[in-house]
Order: structure tokens, then sequence, then C-alpha cells
């Protein structure tokens, strides 16, 4: 298992995997900056990693949950939230 899960129990008293998202990595560069967009891929890529093979051991089909997470990741920034104040460039 990854070290970016852990264990955790549900109200039934089953072990569960809950991924562990204390592992990302702040920002390095402002995020104006040329390398801030790479070093977030960079820092988010074995997350989004291990969320796939979650979901592909789990039975759903890779390609579907990459797309569902697209869309969700989409309205995500729709729903009126507002952008965090990193200087963030969205919305």
């Amino acid at each position: 298992m990854s070290a970016l899960y852990g264990a955790d129990v549900s109200d039934t008293g089953e072990a569960m995997n809950v991924m562990n998202l204390d592992v990302i990595p702040p920002p390095s560069h402002a995020a104006t900056d040329l390398n801030y967009e790479a070093d977030l891929k960079t820092a988010l890529d074995p997350i989004l990693s291990e969320l796939l093979d979650g979901a592909e051991r789990a039975g759903w089909d890779r390609r579907k949950a990459a797309y569902a997470m697209k869309f969700l990741a989409a309205r995500n920034l729709t729903d009126g939230k507002d952008p965090p104040g990193n200087g963030s460039s969205a919305g």
C-alpha cells in the first residue's frame, strides 16, 4: 500500500483506506512564477495516480475515472467557491 493512504475505521468498524493529503508539499514559487504550474503538477501527480489506481482496484474503468475527476474538478471551480488566496489566476 502507498504512503499516501492510511487506515481509518468506518462507522461499522470496518477498515477503509483514506488518502493522506498532508503529503502534498506547499508551493515553493509564487503563482505568477513560470515554474509554479510544473511544481504543482509534480506535487499532484502521485496523488492522482493513487486515486486512479484505487478506483481501478475497486473495479472502475481507469479512463472513465479520470474523466469523472476532470468533470468534478471543473465543477468544483464553478460552484461559486472563491479561488484560494495564493495569487491563483483561476476565475
